[in-house]
């Protein structure tokens, strides 16, 4: 049954609005990547404190349907934060940001000193 009172835009507000994340790790860096797509990147706001990487959006749309006698107006607000402990590992010095088709890339660098290094150990 159909009714006009069912309205997707209610629907869509109560789902979750928290990014998926995708974090993998190689022996030069880190890679974070948030699924956040509808953004621009004047949306999207990227912080680092101390050891804590915070990566949050604010975003307001509004659509105006204008039919016979009446004006609807539609406000859409878009908000997330996501808050990343780095490792002791992660030079905080060397992150870099990429947005690109609905997915934020952070590429964190890792310090020389933590980098592994393989070696071929030889047997006595």
């Amino acid at each position: 049954m159909y009714s006009i009172l069912n309205d997707s835009f209610l629907n869509e507000k109560l789902a979750t609005r928290t990014p998926a994340v995708n974090i993998a790790e190689n022996d030069n860096q880190f890679e974070v990547e948030l699924a956040v797509p509808g953004l621009s990147k004047e949306d999207i706001k990227i912080n680092l404190d101390k050891n804590v990487l915070s990566v949050s959006a604010d975003k307001k749309t509004e659509t105006t349907d204008e039919t016979k006698k009446y004006t609807k107006r539609e406000y859409s607000f878009s908000s997330f934060s996501r808050s990343f402990t780095l490792p002791e590992s992660a030079d905080q010095s060397k992150i870099e940001a990429d947005y690109t088709a609905g997915i934020l890339k952070l590429t964190i660098a890792k310090k020389e000193e933590a980098k592994f290094q393989s070696r071929e150990i030889a047997v006595k």
